[in-house]
């Protein structure tokens, strides 16, 4: 076997890939991410491979937030939802909490493998990496990436997953790391939401192959998950043939805003004016006056049924009906952080809240109970109202016009 044939060669024993790539060796091992089999599994490469460097798919940011069991107790929600974040938090918090639900069932901690990669790296004094992008940026790279319609899907999956009660076993687990089952899971996704995919997994693949491209040493042994790994080793032997380019800064910038969704806040309002004056050219004051009440009461009635729905304080279900007509017509505020403030402010969260955090991520009951998530609910839910009423108001109101 000639030696450019031996650098293509990958030998695929079980989770375990073995890639050559010009002079260095790496060993793939794909995991999932709360299987029992795949912390042992890490724990004997390392070990037994004796790596000149370890490349973890993790970033730093969920690395702190694995091991800082209090890092909820500095959280300061009106901060997060001033600053635009409160969805990102609310995402975070839905996928954390599918996986502790998974976790807890076959009795593995998520992120389980790549604490004891770390841990094994600092015992045996062996350089190891966090490779993957930050997760901040991942979500909000899905995120900007998505149509108003991908959006739209991405919230009904995240809310799914709340009230979903469904259950994998340990054997189930593990057969989400056969290459067969990652390809259909792939192919629903990009089928479901093609721009989510590629964010989430085609350019992760790009990113960590270039991360782990990049890494010292010769002998590299690259801990990540099974759905990675068919990606990881094209964007390898790409980059060794110099057709991928060795840059990680194009998939860490954050996309700019659409242009339709940058105007899209200003033609509400404009086309509110509009409707208004014309009623006020057709019939006069009274029409003009009705259609303002009439646009009150759709967008202002569902805009509260959302903060009812999410167990909202009576305050905050006021303050969702006499805000959403307002901020509806507002580009530069939502109704969710006028919700979302009003409700932390007459429901503080406690101490007991930061503390059961963890927990009460792990059920449908915990999610309401708890008051940071209840605020993060009152937030989604009273702006998924508003928008409704937007789109429902606009129609009626135009009608009024015939």
């Amino acid at each position: 076997m000639s030696e450019d044939q031996h650098e293509q060669e990958s030998l695929t024993s079980e989770n375990v890939t073995q890639l050559q790539v010009g002079d260095r060796r790496y060993i793939l091992v794909g995991t999932a991410h709360v299987s029992k089999e795949s912390v042992e599994e890490v724990r004997e490469v390392i070990l037994n491979e004796e790596p000149d460097r370890v490349c973890i798919e993790i970033d730093e940011t969920r690395y702190n937030s694995l091991i800082k069991k209090q890092r909820w107790q500095n959280l300061n929600i009106g901060q997060v939802l001033r600053e635009r974040k409160g969805f990102l938090l609310l995402a975070n918090l839905v996928l954390s909490s599918f996986q502790r639900r998974l976790g807890l069932e076959i009795g593995v901690s998520p992120g389980e493998e790549m604490l004891t990669a770390v841990q094994i790296c600092q015992e045996q004094g062996i350089p190891f990496s966090f490779s993957d992008r930050d997760i901040q940026v991942t979500l909000r790279r899905a995120w900007a990436r998505s149509s108003f319609w991908g959006k739209n899907k991405m919230l009904a999956a995240m809310l799914s997953s709340i009230f979903s009660q469904e259950k994998l076993d340990a054997e189930e687990i593990e057969r989400l790391k056969t290459k067969s089952t990652f390809q259909n899971m792939m192919d629903e996704l990009a089928s479901y939401l093609p721009s989510v995919k590629e964010v989430l997994i085609d350019e992760r693949d790009r990113y960590l192959a270039i991360r782990l491209y990049n890494a010292e040493g010769k002998r590299i042994v690259a801990v990540i998950g099974a759905g990675h790994v068919e990606g990881i080793i094209r964007n390898l032997n790409a980059l060794e043939a110099g057709t991928l380019e060795n840059d990680t800064a194009s998939l860490e910038v954050i996309p700019p805003r659409k242009k339709i969704s940058r105007i899209l806040p200003y033609v509400v309002p404009a086309i509110f004016v509009a409707l208004i004056a014309a009623g006020f050219f057709r019939s006069g004051w009274s029409l003009s006056l009705s259609m303002m009440w009439k646009w009150i009461l759709v967008n202002g009635t569902l805009s509260a049924i959302g903060s009812l729905i999410a167990l909202a304080h009576p305050l905050t279900i006021a303050a969702a009906f006499v805000g959403a007509p307002i901020t509806s017509l507002n580009p530069t505020i939502g109704v969710g952080l006028l919700t979302g403030i009003v409700e932390a402010t007459v429901r503080k969260p406690r101490v007991t809240d930061f503390e059961n955090l963890p927990e009460d991520l792990l059920t449908f009951r915990g999610f309401f109970r708890n008051r940071i998530t209840r605020i993060l609910l009152v937030f989604l839910f009273s702006s998924i109202g508003s928008t409704l009423g937007t789109f429902i108001g606009i129609p009626y109101l135009t009608s009024l016009l015939r």
